[in-house]
C-alpha cells in the first residue's frame, strides 16, 4: 500500500463531508463485519428464547432449559399455522431443532423437503421420563414413535392439505400413549415476519423450493414417500396461489408494471 493513501472509506467520508452528504444513521456492515445477517440473527435469538425457557416436569429436583430435554417430539408450521414437518429426537430437541433450522444439516434440508424459511411456529412434547435412558433403550425408543405418530395423525387430520412434507411417514409401536401437554412459540420475530410473510414472496419461495426437491428426484432413485413430498409441495403452491388469485385486487392496465 502506498504510505499516506487514504482507504476508500476514508475518500468516501472525504466526499460527503465536502457536498454535505448525510451521513448519520445506521451503516451498512462493512465487508469485514462478523455479524450475522438481520433475519438469521433475529431467529437464532427468538429459538433460543424459546429452547432456554425454564422447564421443571414433575419428578425433576430443579428446571432445565427445554432445549436439554433429551426426548421428545417436535412440529414446525408455516406462515398460516399449517403443520409442515413432524419429527422425533433421542439426542436434545434443541440440538435437533437447531440442526433443521439455523445449522440446516438433515437431511429433510438437504433435500428440499424442508425449507427453513417458511417455518414460523415450533412446538415441542418433551419425554423428560427418559432423559437417562440410553439412546438405544427399547422402551424409550418405542415410547418414541407412537408419540411421534400420534402427534403426526393428529396435525395430519387437521391439515387444509391433508399433508405433512414428511418423507418417511411414522410407524406407530405397540406401546399405548396419549398426547400430553406441548409447548409452542413463534420463532420469528415481528420484522423478520414484514419481510417474510407476504403471500407473493411465499409463493415465489415454495416454487423454488418445489423445483429444487424435483430436482432432486430427477436426479436419483428416490423411495415413493419422496414423491409424496413433491405432491403436497405442489398442493400447498397450488393452493396458496389460488387464495391469491381470489383475493387479489384488481387494478388498471395503467397501474401494472
Amino acid at each position: 500500500m502506498t504510505k499516506g493513501k487514504k482507504q476508500p472509506e476514508a475518500v468516501i467520508a472525504d466526499v460527503a463531508a465536502s457536498t454535505g452528504a448525510i451521513t448519520t444513521g445506521p451503516e451498512s456492515p462493512r465487508i469485514n463485519t462478523a455479524e450475522l445477517p438481520f433475519e438469521t440473527e433475529q431467529l437464532r435469538a427468538e429459538l433460543a428464547r424459546f429452547l432456554k425457557q425454564k422447564y421443571q416436569p414433575k419428578g425433576w429436583p430443579k428446571a432445565k432449559n427445554l432445549g436439554s430435554v433429551k426426548c421428545g417430539v417436535y412440529a414446525f408450521y408455516d406462515y398460516d399455522g399449517e403443520p409442515i414437518y413432524v419429527g422425533q429426537t433421542k439426542e436434545s430437541l434443541g440440538t435437533r431443532i437447531r440442526r433443521h433450522l439455523t445449522n440446516q444439516r438433515t437431511d429433510s434440508v438437504a433435500m428440499s423437503v424442508l425449507d427453513p424459511l417458511e417455518v414460523h411456529t415450533v412446538e415441542v412434547w418433551p419425554l423428560p421420563e427418559f432423559q437417562d435412558r440410553a439412546a438405544k433403550n427399547p422402551e424409550a425408543t418405542d415410547y418414541l414413535n407412537s408419540l411421534e405418530y400420534a402427534v403426526f395423525t393428529h396435525l395430519l387430520a387437521g391439515s387444509t392439505f391433508n399433508a405433512v412434507l414428511n418423507e418417511k411417514l411414522p410407524v406407530a409401536s405397540s406401546v399405548k400413549v396419549k398426547i400430553g401437554e406441548s409447548l409452542k412459540a413463534t420463532v420469528v420475530s415481528a420484522d423478520v415476519s414484514r419481510l417474510r410473510d407476504h403471500p407473493d414472496l411465499r409463493i415465489a419461495r415454495r416454487a423454488m423450493t418445489l423445483a429444487k426437491l424435483a430436482q432432486v428426484i430427477s436426479a436419483r432413485k428416490v423411495q415413493r414417500g419422496l414423491r409424496r413430498t413433491l405432491l403436497a409441495q405442489a398442493t400447498r403452491l397450488q393452493i396458496l396461489a389460488q387464495r391469491r388469485y381470489d383475493n387479489a385486487a384488481e387494478i388498471s392496465e395503467k397501474e401494472a408494471d
